[in-house]
């Protein structure tokens, strides 16, 4: 196998099912847009213990930070299972990553909003590869030298021709073209 051929979306052996799993979805979008949900939802009720002194990072808007790390975990999710929704669930990540910055200590302190932000970016962007059957009638005519579809210039030119309409009743009752309203 060549760099620039896909791989089959055939049935998969074995050891191939996740590889072939995770290249149908944007998979690495939702990984990172899980990894952000974690310290915006964590951050905000958790503590440190360092020997006798106890660093809370507790803040008033926790309730709010909690339900944006769920979203991002649940936004994460929706990316893998549900693909065809991909644009959205990048879009609302990116609106909840940006809208963590002043409820949930400046984003999980940046870093859950960095994840968050550039796994939205790539699952809004993310495009399924296309489908083989496309490639390998390409690669033929590539071979040889001739078109793949023979009909082609007929498709072209039946696109190109637009309906012709008969002339109904309303058209001759339209006096010209002229509109009489009053």
């Amino acid at each position: 196998m060549s760099a620039e051929t896909l791989t089959s979306r055939e049935v998969p052996k074995k050891e191939n099912r996740f590889q072939v799993w995770r290249q149908t979805r944007p998979f690495w979008a939702g990984l990172l847009t899980m990894l952000g949900g974690v310290p915006i939802a964590y951050l905000p009720y958790g503590d440190m213990r360092l020997g006798n002194v106890t660093l809370a990072m507790a803040t008033t808007a926790g309730a709010g930070a909690l339900i944006i790390g769920v979203l991002l975990i649940t936004l994460g999710l929706t990316m893998w299972f549900q693909p065809v929704v991909r644009v959205f669930a990048g879009v609302a990540a990116i609106v909840l990553a940006l809208v963590s910055i002043p409820v949930s200590n400046f984003g999980g302190l940046v870093v859950g909003f960095l994840l968050a932000l550039i796994g939205g970016a790539m699952s809004a962007s993310w495009a399924p590869a296309p489908e083989p059957e496309e490639t390998e009638d390409a690669a033929e005519a590539e071979h040889d030298g001739a078109p793949a579809h023979e009909d082609e210039t007929e498709t072209v030119m039946a696109v190109g021709v637009p309906d012709q309409r008969e002339a109904t009743d309303t058209t001759i009752d339209a006096k010209g073209g002229r509109n009489s309203a009053g």
